[in-house]
């Protein structure tokens, strides 16, 4: 077994681990951190394929824009995970049909993929463009439509993570601009007119006992 066998399957163990762990982690700022953990070995893998610019966007894009808003949303919420954890057990047969569906759907998807690239034609000086431009050729031509149905989920994320954040809460002291313009000087000053108070003037000890003879 050569080095690179021994790193693929090094990476490959701690992919499934952190991905399980994110699912199973009692804390949201923990699964996030082994979702980062889980980001880096697939990274790790791409540079094994020697897919370099895939594994240099994986670290870039998600690990270090959109896992830094995950734990940004994650700490400004006030989530309760108790409350949500109880009620996974009770979708947990219709969420494991499903994942079986998508399981089987990507695999056929991936069969089919397989069989294509091991009948298609070898294209001369294919080699010499580089991952870069093959895959630039690749996304701007045939996966257009998709990599812009991705942009969209990606941009619907994003307002869904602002909205979330921008909740009223009880706990939450804010200021109303509108309402620090409206206000008038009668609703800040009042003006209280009190009676003075006199106190009549104290008599020395001496002239209480001069008067008392």
């Amino acid at each position: 077994m050569d080095i690179t066998t021994t790193l693929f399957f090094v990476f490959s163990a701690v992919l499934l681990l952190s991905a399980f762990r994110v699912i199973t982690a009692k804390s949201t700022v923990h699964s996030a951190l082994f979702l980062i953990l889980s980001f880096f070995s697939a990274s790790c893998l791409w540079m094994l394929l020697k897919a370099e610019f895939l594994a240099i966007t994986l670290v870039l894009v998600y690990i270090g824009a959109v896992m830094v808003l995950f734990l940004f949303v994650v700490m400004m919420l006030d989530f309760e995970s108790t409350a949500v954890r109880e009620s996974i057990w009770k979708h947990l047969p219709v969420a494991s049909f499903v994942g079986a569906v998508v399981a089987l759907e990507i695999a056929a998807v991936l069969m089919g993929g397989f069989r294509a690239v091991q009948n298609a034609p070898e294209i001369p000086n294919m080699a010499q463009l580089g991952n870069t431009k093959l895959l630039g050729i690749e996304i701007y031509t045939n996966y257009l439509f998709p990599v812009q149905i991705a942009a969209v989920l990606l941009l619907v994320g994003i307002i869904a993570a602002i909205a979330l954040t921008l909740r009223g809460r009880k706990d939450s002291r804010h200021q109303d601009a509108s309402q620090q313009v409206r206000v008038k000087k009668a609703d800040r000053l009042k003006i209280v007119k009190v009676a003075p108070t006199v106190e009549a003037p104290s008599v020395p000890a001496a002239d209480k006992n001069e008067g008392a003879a």
